[in-house]
């Protein structure tokens, strides 16, 4: 079991690392076979939308077929079939197709994960787990720095795209071979079996999913998008200055990964970890506004201070699990996660809007990010004021 975990850990790496890889290869293909960086915000944008659309079909596989077929047949298919067309790609709509096909095959590793540690392990140890995976596989972001631009550079684009899928045919074989489903569950004798609409009729839910859709979207639309041009434009930091600042984000949003999982053990609560945690994360959101220009000190520090009290997805995922009914745990865990990724993208495609419109309606440096920092801060305190009348739970 335990391997088979270890299994499902490598895989989330990879998954980690097909999100954010492209980054380092606009200048080759734009180069090699003329995908913009319009396509390539296009292609990452799909790479999202399969996963996210992929989440309720992969919860009712989970809970029906189980974590080993799942994860090793889907991420067979998709992540080293959609690897290899990418090593193929002769144009834009090759890469497009590529990164929906990779999508769609990353989308049940992670859940795979929390569907064994809900029903194997006690209740009382799946923040802690969830945490750790989280944690380790944000590692895949790292390795989709630096380590992929050197590959690209020495190796060619080509060879190292079908040197990743040929890893990720041995991940999906070595998950079939390791990974074992948990026992299967029935409904209990008077129980429907049910379904998400099954899980959407519980009403403590409903005060978990507002926190659930925004905690990690200013984390990521800073750290992903908005960190760079921010930096630039305010401060007037160069690519390295500005690598620097996010990699000190990207550590502290994995060592909050760490830090929250087990801290519902340590606290004896999860609900109050989780609110103070994001009404911090608020907090530094609303400095940022307030200060956007003080000093790459203050802003650093800010900035990372949201990436580490901002991660408390896991804990979040915790108590929402302790909701669910046994047999609709797979379903359960892919809601919320498709909860979390969707707010994510939702935020991502309207923080646009929202730049734009600031740079518009002034001339100053600083005003299109004040409006962003705002964009995110505010449904950050409005979703944690919801929470706060959530039902605390432990098990």
């Amino acid at each position: 079991m335990r391997a088979g975990i270890v299994t499902l850990v490598v895989a989330y790496v990879l998954s980690q690392f097909y999100r954010a890889f492209l980054a380092v290869m606009a200048p080759v293909l734009n180069a090699d076979i003329g995908a913009t960086p319009e396509d390539l915000s296009r292609a990452s944008g799909l790479w999202f939308l399969a996963f996210a659309a992929m989440q309720i079909p992969v919860g009712w596989l989970l809970d029906n077929v189980g974590p080993k077929r799942t994860a090793s047949v889907l991420f067979a298919l998709g992540a080293a079939g959609g690897a290899a067309v990418f090593a193929v790609a002769q144009g834009p709509l090759h890469v497009l197709i590529a990164m929906g096909l990779i999508g769609a095959g990353c989308s049940p590793v992670l859940m795979a994960n929390y569907f064994t540690f809900a029903r194997v392990f006690e209740p009382r140890v799946f923040g802690t787990l969830a945490g750790v995976v989280l944690g380790v596989g944000t590692f895949g972001n790292v390795v989709a720095s630096y380590p992929m631009a050197w590959a690209v550079e020495n190796l060619g684009w080509r060879e190292t795209m079908f040197a990743l899928s040929a890893i990720s045919l041995v991940v999906a074989i070595v998950i079939w071979v390791l990974v074992q489903d948990p026992p299967p569950l029935a409904a209990k004798p008077g129980e429907k079996k049910g379904s998400v609409l099954t899980l959407l009729a519980i009403p403590a839910l409903w005060f978990i999913f507002p926190i659930q859709i925004i905690n990690y979207a200013p984390a990521a639309g800073l750290r992903g998008l908005w960190a760079g041009p921010y930096l630039e434009d305010v401060f007037g930091m160069s690519a390295n200055g500005i690598g620097v600042v996010t990699l000190i984000m990207a550590l502290a949003m994995i060592a909050g990964n760490f830090l929250y999982g087990p801290a519902d053990r340590f606290f004896g609560t999860r609900k109050w970890v989780i609110f103070f945690g994001n009404l911090i994360a608020a907090a530094c959101l609303f400095g940022l506004w307030a200060f956007p220009d003080d000093s790459i000190v203050t802003t650093t520090l800010l900035l990372s201070a949201v990436g580490l009290f901002g991660a408390s997805f896991p804990l979040i995922m915790a108590h929402a699990r302790a909701f669910f009914p046994p047999h609709l745990t797979g379903s359960g865990v892919t809601l919320i996660n498709l909860m979390g990724i969707g707010g994510v993208s939702l935020f991502q495609f309207l923080s646009g809007r929202v730049y734009s419109t600031a740079k518009a309606a002034s001339d100053a440096p600083a005003a299109p990010y004040e409006a962003l920092f705002i964009f995110f801060g505010l449904p950050v305190l409005v979703g944690t004021a919801i929470y706060v009348f959530s039902r605390d739970r432990t098990d």
